[in-house]
């Protein structure tokens, strides 16, 4: 399975775990980088979200992640304003890793539609849709 056209390269932030979310998005044909690749292990365990969301802005990539307080912190919210980064959240902090990966396939189409825009946005991902959050 090819990766999607239209859809930014993906970072995985280790929110999403280093093996079966990355693993089954990759199966689905997504091209991505995860946390602990771009950085290396281990220090991929102290690169703050900051960095990471700079450092991803910055290459183009869009990134998924579990940690929807990025969009309430105020030094996190103003690395995705000032870089306009891209990102998408998983709503539920409970699923498992494929629960998560499958999530974030069954609204590829939604992704990367929304992909086309320029940053910076959050998108919550839910099962069926996907939501734009307010940043203001």
């Amino acid at each position: 399975m090819a990766h999607p056209e239209g859809l930014p390269h993906v970072f995985v932030d280790r929110s999403l775990g280093r093996i079966t979310v990355p693993r089954l998005l990759r199966q689905a044909g997504i091209e991505l980088t995860t946390l602990a690749e771009h950085y290396g292990i281990p220090h991929d365990e102290k690169v703050g979200d900051v960095t990471w969301l700079t450092d991803t802005a910055r290459l183009g990539w869009i990134a998924f992640m579990k940690d929807e307080r990025i969009r309430r912190r105020p030094t996190e919210k103003a690395a995705v304003m000032q870089h306009a980064a891209r990102c998408f959240y998983i709503t539920r902090q409970n699923l498992s890793g494929p629960e998560m990966a499958q999530r974030l396939i069954d609204n590829r189409d939604a992704i990367v539609t929304v992909c086309a825009e320029a940053g910076p946005f959050i998108y919550a991902v839910h099962s069926n849709q996907i939501k734009k959050m307010d940043l203001g």
